[in-house]
């Protein structure tokens, strides 16, 4: 076994890999950016070395220094974690060359595997079905619009070298092909270097159902069943679980011994995902197709640990130092039912627009995580895998995952209610996140009755987009209750230093005559909002919030403080941030801007004359020139950031003053990036 490896990634999978080398008594060492000089997975292993700037391109993409690390640490292997350059032959086969042993697949099955086209040539010769396509050499664009035509739309483009969602388009008809495939290639070739794509038909209604694989030096290949990971947006993936709901015992078998055949016929080592179509049919039958293999650790790996019992990291490790996989497939055996969720900084509301900011509050799940020393996957009921920490910045450099939730059950039922338990006592505060978007997935009817596909989404828009389940009344009462218990508290100090009582230092507002009234002034989902709240002799509160009137009750309490307005009783958590006061209880989670009225600056106002860019990133391209007349909603610009590619529509119609930046550029959210006039 290994005295000493290094981790060539960041974040939460880092963090992952080097719990798991600790508990084996392996050194580790990390590698990190100007932008991870501080992070979480830097301090988690014994030693760091600095490797460049903060762009992938010029950090965790330049394998010769992390080589260079490697050896000047003494490290005996290198452990790639998932993407950047966990897919590089180039780089699995420099890892050979200095001595070192790359803890993955060998390059000459990346190489036959990582490109999409060339795997689906292979499996098509092992007999494999294969989803109807082109996957040729050419890359001529009037060539690949021609094979689109032939293949009949909807089709789907994507990156050859491709992986986690990026470099793919869904095209609907034959004039939107040009641009969508100028996008892929550009979003292609920033990810992972290559911008050869492929087509195939767009299956109807498909479910994605992937197999881990695993392999040694000594020809043993098992697989450890499957994972549903149909839940997916722009072709990421929201939510997965283990086993795939409604699956056949007889097509998990088929299912997985196709998968074993397609490790064998490439000599595949160490962990791999075998990834699936599955077209449901009408009358209920089901037929797969070949999509991919990932010649990697998946970032849902975490389920199939939670229903084996196993450390798949560990597995990753012993193979690769040169031991038996440790279980045969007749040793592997499905216990109850898991299911994670991914936790992003983004606005699903804007079109999963990604987000960027300080995690001002984080406070997770107090359940016992892996990292934390539970090695039994299998007992964790649930668990955190988290590469950030309180205090710490999500920048645009990276993937927009802050986190990965993981629950496990005897049962799905069992798993799907502590998944949503878990969820409710997610709290982040600094920056827009999908906690309440996963927590209204997770309770679609959709989801909760297992009626999978990619279109699940939205199938069920209606129900998962622009939710408010909390309430304006009970939102402002529970800012007020914040505002009184912290005053309270202040209250409580001021009374009692030094040891004697200060009538003065009272704040109840009591007065010899009339009732003491307060107003506060809020902003709503974009709405001017005032409350009134009295005090009563007696001391009891009077609150008046629109229409909704009533006694207003609250209390601290171990959990947060205690509320009860207008016929709702509720334990809440707020955190105030900035002029936000972030709500959180059990029946969901909300913001309300509070104003405070010695500050004049008007609130919400904005300059329909300028377009801002709605996060950090960099500029890729216009699609207007200074003079052109737009309507509103046309595409006018494109910007890069957390290695994808996002669409800037015009607010309004008018004409292109003047463009402020040009492609290339780097922008700080907010920039304005050109003029309208109406």
């Amino acid at each position: 076994m290994f005295n000493k490896i290094l981790i060539a990634n960041r974040g939460e999978i880092a963090c992952r890999v080097a719990a798991t080398a600790r508990r084996m008594a392996i050194k580790t060492v990390a590698v990190y950016s100007e932008a991870d000089a501080s992070a979480k997975h830097v301090s988690v292993c014994d030693e760091a070395v600095p490797i460049g700037a903060s762009a992938p391109r010029d950090s965790y993409l330049r394998w010769e220094r992390i080589i260079e690390a490697a050896r000047a640490t003494g490290a005996q292997a290198i452990h790639p974690g998932y993407g950047f350059l966990s897919e590089n032959e180039e780089f699995a086969q420099a890892c050979a060359d200095a001595g070192l042993v790359f803890i993955g697949p060998p390059a000459s099955s990346i190489k036959a595997m990582g490109l999409k086209a060339e795997s689906k040539r292979l499996m098509s010769q092992a007999g494999v079905p294969v989803v109807p396509g082109y996957q040729g050499a050419d890359q001529d664009p009037a060539l690949l619009q021609r094979e689109a035509d032939r293949i009949g739309y909807p089709v789907l483009i994507k990156a050859s070298a491709g992986g986690g969602g990026k470099g793919m388009r869904e095209v609907e008809k034959a004039k939107d092909f040009a641009a969508a495939l100028a996008s892929c290639q550009r979003e292609a070739s920033n990810s992972f270097g290559d911008d050869a794509v492929l087509i195939e038909k767009l299956v109807q209604r498909p479910r994605h159902i992937e197999i881990q694989i695993f392999g040694d030096t000594h020809g043993n290949y098992v697989y450890l069943f499957e994972r549903d990971c149909s839940v997916q947006r722009r072709h990421q993936k929201v939510l997965e679980e283990a086993p795939a709901p409604h699956l056949a015992a007889a097509m998990r078998r088929q299912m997985g011994e196709a998968a074993v055949a397609a490790a064998r016929a490439v000599n595949y080592v160490g962990a791999g995902t075998v990834e699936f179509i599955v077209e449901q049919k009408p009358d209920g039958a089901m037929t797969f197709f070949f999509m991919e293999m990932n010649t990697r650790l998946q970032v849902e790996h975490p389920v199939t640990e939670a229903i084996t019992g196993l450390d798949l990291v560990e597995w990753q490790l012993r193979v690769a130092s040169g031991e038996k996989l440790p279980l045969k497939q007749e040793d592997l055996r499905i216990h109850g039912h898991a299911i994670e969720a991914r936790i992003c900084a983004e606005n699903p509301d804007n079109n999963f627009l990604p987000a960027t900011g300080t995690l001002h509050v984080y406070d997770l799940p107090s359940h016992v995580s892996f990292e934390r020393g539970n090695t039994s996957a299998a007992a964790t009921l649930v668990r955190v895998d988290s590469g950030v920490r309180e205090g710490d910045a999500i920048s645009p450099f990276y993937d927009s995952m802050v986190a990965k939730l993981i629950v496990h059950g005897d049962t799905r039922e069992q798993a799907l209610a502590r998944m949503d338990e878990a969820l409710s006592h997610t709290h982040i505060v600094g920056l827009n996140t999908n906690v309440q978007f996963l927590r209204q997935a997770v309770n679609t009817p959709s989801f909760t009755q297992a009626n999978l596909d990619t279109g699940l989404i939205p199938r069920e828009a209606a129900r998962l987009f622009k939710q408010e389940k909390v309430g304006l009344p009970l939102t402002v009462a529970a800012a007020i209750a914040r505002k009184l218990v912290e005053e309270k508290a202040l209250e409580v100090h001021a009374t009692t230093v030094g040891g004697w009582i200060d009538p003065w230092a009272r704040r109840d507002g009591w007065r010899s005559h009339g009732l003491a009234t307060r107003r506060f002034e809020f902003e709503f989902h974009g709405e001017a909002v005032t409350a009134v709240l009295t005090r009563l002799h007696d001391g009891a509160l009077q609150l008046e919030v629109g229409s909704a009137a009533g006694p207003l009750r609250c209390v601290p309490v171990a959990d947060g403080i205690g509320v009860d307005f207008a016929g709702q009783r509720q334990t809440v958590k707020v955190w105030l941030n900035q002029a936000v006061a972030y709500i959180f209880c059990a029946l969901g989670a909300t913001q309300i801007v509070v104003i405070d009225p010695l500050v004049h600056a008007s609130v919400g106002q904005a300059d329909t004359g300028r377009l801002t860019a709605p996060m950090p990133g960099k500029v890729v391209s216009f699609a207007v020139k200074a003079g052109d007349k737009v309507s509103k909603g046309q595409a006018l610009a494109v910007m890069e950031a957390m290695k994808m590619e996002h669409t800037i529509a015009a607010p309004a119609d008018g004409t292109v003053q003047e463009l402020l930046y040009v492609p290339g550029d780097q922008v700080a959210e907010g920039a304005e990036l050109l003029r309208i006039s109406a």
